[in-house]
């Protein structure tokens, strides 16, 4: 992916925010549990700053467990749209290759859906900044399971529409976890995990989540509206009563730089 592309994916998220707030999956409570096993310290009481927070998803998830948290995120309309939502979390403006944050002043620094947008050889070292001694860096994301046959036959409709260029709706065509250091200047002591959940939705939603995915939103609308509609008449053969079961790999890297 080019420069460009990616900067111009990362900012398409601020005319979508509300679409992403209400469509895009959460995170079961097994990720929390999980990170807490792979970190060996509680989340309840640390002292957590959410990089890269967006609409406030995962936010939301960690000061539900207890964590005293902080959501940093660098787009006006994701950070209007968190703000509306937890008005009650600090929030400031910043990205996880400039970390706006003190040093040695967070317990954890959790990224979800995130990371992959930074730059690791400076990502890496201001998580290493910001992190008290100790301090776990939990990178995570929702992918959609190769196993499950509807999602891969999916996958391979994206694929087609986009010509080859995107392997899935995350616009990936390899494991976040094998590239997620690449570039940063040394690779820290880390464990993977993988958390499988599933949620049941209306059609209306699991579409409206395909289309909130950077890929379709820096398309154009009239080719994201033509493939949604052909995608429409798949699912319905599939899921005659309108609801489909979309089932999630989160991906999960547990860090201590």
């Amino acid at each position: 992916m080019t420069a460009t592309s990616h900067t111009t994916r990362a900012h398409s998220f601020n005319a979508a925010a509300a679409q992403y707030a209400a469509n895009r999956p959460s995170y079961p409570s097994a990720l929390f549990d999980a990170i807490e096993d792979l970190a060996g310290r509680p989340l309840t009481g640390a002292r957590v700053a959410d990089i890269g927070a967006g609409t406030g998803i995962a936010t939301a998830l960690l000061h539900a467990r207890g964590a005293d948290v902080i959501a940093v995120e660098p787009r006006d309309g994701m950070a209007a749209q968190l703000h509306c939502t937890l008005p009650h979390v600090p929030l400031v403006r910043g990205d996880g290759n400039a970390l706006p944050l003190a040093t040695a002043s967070a317990d954890f620094l959790t990224y979800a859906q995130a990371w992959h947008w930074t730059d690791p050889s400076r990502s890496l070292p201001e998580a290493r900044r910001v992190l008290r001694p100790g301090g776990a860096l939990a990178l995570w994301w929702n992918v959609d399971p190769v196993d499950v046959p509807w999602i891969s036959e999916q996958a391979d409709r994206i694929r087609h529409h986009f010509d080859g260029e995107h392997g899935n709706k995350q616009g990936a065509s390899a494991s976040r976890t094998a590239l997620a250091f690449e570039g940063a200047p040394t690779v820290p002591a880390h464990q993977h995990r993988v958390v499988r959940w599933s949620r049941t939705i209306p059609l209306d939603t699991h579409l409206a989540n395909i289309g909130s995915h950077s890929i379709f939103l820096v398309q154009g609308e009239k080719a994201t509206k033509g493939f949604l509609a052909r995608e429409r008449e798949h699912l319905l053969k599939l899921f005659p009563e309108g609801m489909v079961e979309e089932v999630y790999d989160v991906l999960l890297i547990v860090a201590t730089p």
